[in-house]
């Protein structure tokens, strides 16, 4: 039996790991499962509600670690980790995703000589500014199983010296907790609470702080939502970094003034999948909502001036528009007039990544004993 010790950390690696664990617990003769909660995002608002909404036990550990500067929350996590993996002395440690926490964990697992899996393996912005891309380079760099969501990234970690024999395409495994909680998501008052129903409208989110820290770009991003909403409703789950940009900038008063602007706080999953699902247009500098709203066939514009997600854009339903309002106001009018053409589903999104996952490391362990006889 092989003990993973599964690690969270924010609100995304919840939606990737939530289905690798339940696949590990339906496996009981082979895993034994352990989660940590890193307590990087440490908001109830921001990852609380998302264990019982997505059916993820209660984590054995929660570090607690908080908000700091990325080196102080880093070596949080290294020390608080050490520790856990000295009293659980797990076979893996598996991790997600790009934020601090993976990065974090991949470290303090391979320093203890550790195989690491890495979930969402491969991908690249090629902009080494934004934290994520580090952490992502440094993670597959350490990695012993490196799981990748699509073609791409295999590519991207061929060019990069990996072995082949560590890279494993299986899929995205967001889209398996998309297509597990939709169901679910339908039962959700979300539209009529906001007043949405039977009506068309946009959705937003906004927290990077390339877009978010600065007040002239803010406010630029702001000008051409005052555009969309005069067509339609916008929504704005917003952020609480965000919401303190606009207080300090004084935005709050302005965008107060935008009658069809929707403000709202940040919303639990399940509200969040039955509001964005039924947009007509979502406007974003998130990651992961690039992906779900190609697996769902719903225009995105992505609000960066890059992506490590390329497929969502040759394939998917994505524009790369960055923070320029007038760019904002074209593509959001291309996309509303239904200008733009239908993208696809890529290959291997079809809610079965965490089997493949599974399967995945269980194969890994088995290369591990060879090369120990």
């Amino acid at each position: 039996m092989l003990k993973a010790l599964n690690i969270v950390g924010a609100r995304p690696n919840l939606m990737k790991m939530a289905p690798v664990i339940a696949e590990m617990r339906r496996r009981p003769d082979a895993f034994d499962p352990f989660l940590v909660h890193t307590g990087q995002h440490y908001d109830e608002s921001m990852s609380g509600s998302f264990f019982e909404e997505l059916g993820i036990p209660k984590p054995d550990v929660n570090l607690g670690v908080g908000s700091a500067s990325h080196a102080e929350q880093t070596g949080r996590i290294m020390i608080a980790l050490q520790q856990v993996i000295s009293d659980v002395k797990p076979d893996w440690v598996v991790v997600a995703g790009d934020v601090n926490s993976t990065m974090a964990a991949a470290l303090a697992a391979v320093k203890l000589g550790l195989p690491v899996a890495h979930v969402e393996a491969g991908l690249r912005s090629r902009d080494r500014t934004m934290p994520e891309e580090i952490n992502r380079i440094v993670t597959d760099a350490v990695a012993e199983l490196l799981l990748t969501p699509s073609r791409d990234a295999d590519s991207n970690l061929l060019n990069e010296g990996v072995s082949p024999e560590k890279i494993r395409f299986v899929g995205n495994v967001m889209i398996d907790t998309l297509y597990r909680e939709l169901p679910r998501a339908r039962g959700s008052k979300i539209l009529e609470r906001l007043g949405l129903e039977g009506s068309s409208f946009c959705v937003m989110t906004l927290h990077r702080p390339s877009n978010v820290d600065d007040k002239e770009t803010l406010g630029g991003i702001f000008d051409a939502i005052g555009e969309i909403q005069t067509r339609m409703p916008v929504v704005f789950p917003v952020h609480p970094r965000t919401r303190t940009r606009l207080e300090e900038f004084g935005l709050s008063k302005v965008i107060s003034r935008l009658g069809r602007l929707i403000l709202t706080e940040p919303l639990g999953y399940l509200d969040f999948l039955q509001l964005y699902s039924n947009s007509k247009l979502v406007l974003t500098d998130s990651g992961g909502i690039q992906e779900e709203t190609t697996a769902l066939g719903i225009p995105c514009l992505t609000l960066r001036d890059n992506t490590e997600r390329p497929i969502t854009v040759t394939e998917g339903t994505n524009r790369i528009v960055g923070n320029d309002p007038e760019a904002i106001r074209r593509e959001a009018r291309a996309a509303l007039d239904g200008a733009r053409s239908a993208g696809k589903a890529p290959e291997l999104w079809d809610g079965h990544a965490a089997v493949r996952i599974v399967d995945a490391i269980e194969e890994a362990q088995q290369r591990i004993r060879s090369r120990e006889v």
